[in-house]
This record gives C-alpha cells, sequence and structure tokens, in this order.
C-alpha cells in the first residue's frame, strides 16, 4: 500500500518546466528561415521542371511535379507564420532567399523527366537533411507544435522520395 501512496504522491507533482532559453529560440528561428529559404529553392525548381519537360512520359510527369509544386508551396507560408510566431522576421526578398539556401538554384538541365527527376531527387534529400536539424533544434528548444510541423513536412519530403526513387527505378 505504501508503494502506491508513494506513486500517487510523485504523480501528482508538476514536472519541473525548464524556461525556454532566447540562443535556442534564435537558434530556431534562424534554422525556420533557412528552412524557409530552402522551401522556395525547392519550389522554384520544381516548378521550372514542371513547366519544361518534355517527353513520352510527358502527362505523368508533368501531374506528378504538380502535386508536388503544389504541396510545397502549401507549406511555405506555415513556415513563415512559425518564424513570426516565435518572434522572428520571415525573409521574403528573392535574393535573401536565394542566398541563404544552402540547396543551390538549377536552371533547366534538361527536359527529359528522368533528369529532372534524379535532379530534384539530390535537392530534395538535402532538404531532408537540412529541415531534421531544424527538428531537432525545436524539440531542444521545447517547441513541440513547430517539431510536430516539421515532423510531418520530413515525413512528405520523404514521400516524394520513395516516389521519384519508384519511378526511376531505385531502391
Amino acid at each position: 500500500m505504501s508503494d502506491w501512496n508513494g506513486f500517487r504522491i510523485l504523480a501528482e507533482q508538476e514536472p519541473e518546466k525548464e524556461p525556454v532559453k532566447t540562443e535556442s529560440k534564435n537558434e530556431l528561428i534562424e534554422s525556420l528561415k533557412k528552412t524557409l529559404a530552402e522551401a522556395y529553392v525547392l519550389y522554384h525548381t520544381i516548378h521550372g521542371f514542371h513547366w519544361n519537360l518534355k517527353g513520352s512520359d510527358f502527362y505523368e510527369y508533368h501531374k506528378f511535379f504538380d502535386e508536388i509544386v503544389d504541396d510545397i508551396y502549401e507549406h511555405i507560408d506555415p513556415i513563415a507564420e512559425n518564424i513570426v510566431k516565435l518572434g522572428g522576421v520571415a525573409p521574403f526578398m528573392m535574393s535573401e532567399l536565394a542566398s541563404s539556401s544552402s540547396i543551390e538554384q538549377v536552371g533547366l538541365i534538361s527536359e527529359d523527366p528522368i533528369e529532372l527527376s534524379k535532379k530534384f531527387l539530390e535537392m530534395n534529400t538535402q532538404y531532408i537533411d537540412n529541415i531534421k536539424k531544424a527538428f531537432i533544434i525545436a524539440n531542444n528548444s521545447n517547441e513541440q507544435g513547430v517539431a510536430n510541423f516539421i515532423a510531418e513536412r520530413i515525413d512528405q519530403h520523404q514521400k516524394w522520395n520513395w516516389f521519384l526513387k519508384a519511378s526511376l527505378g531505385e531502391k
């Protein structure tokens, strides 16, 4: 009986909450700014690929790339809103976004859907690696809502990688 009472006393105590340090919040804001910049680079790249691809599988790839375009576009605004929610200023100048991204912009490398898919797969993989860092920072900052949002984005971009690899016959 005493073990149960001891457990109840422990269970009734509120866990101590550590305040979120300003440094970690600023680190999260900077990480989200980079995520936003890289999402823009991905968006503009896949949109350009979508517009300009040609070939026998044009229709399937045109639709597929359009799904990716819509998904990335739909999630750019929430990234910016998370930056502002945390007290930052969301960048919006194209020059600032391009220079803040570690994913390099590319022009039209080919009109072939296979070549375009390979290039976008490479860029998307880099994006996943980078937003995983933002996820870790969000968790360490005890910003669970932001972490959950990022986790959903990681999952979706991993799905795009799966679709791209499957269309290329890769594992």
